[in-house]
């Protein structure tokens, strides 16, 4: 399995109405956070995440999270060339 694409350095905060959402691991998705079934052929698949109650989330970008999907600051610790 190949490493995630990084999309960005920091993450996509939104406010989030409750539901069930799936975050992009890939970073290939062309609506990001979110999974738009990019990662086919990748061995990566979404990650589900269901929201209780309205809320303000940080969704990772940099997809090197330990916290999947939720951004953890592991972007702070990339090298700068990926």
């Amino acid at each position: 399995m190949a490493d995630p694409k990084i999309c960005d350095r920091k993450p996509c905060v939104q406010e989030m109405e409750p539901g069930t959402y799936f975050w992009c691991s890939c970073g290939h998705s062309a609506s990001q956070p979110f999974c738009d079934g990019s990662h086919k052929g990748t061995g990566m698949g979404p990650v589900k995440e269901v929201i209780a109650e309205k809320s303000r989330v940080a969704w990772c970008l940099c997809k090197h999270t330990g916290s999947q999907p939720r951004c953890d600051g592991s972007h702070a610790k990339l090298p700068q060339d990926e």
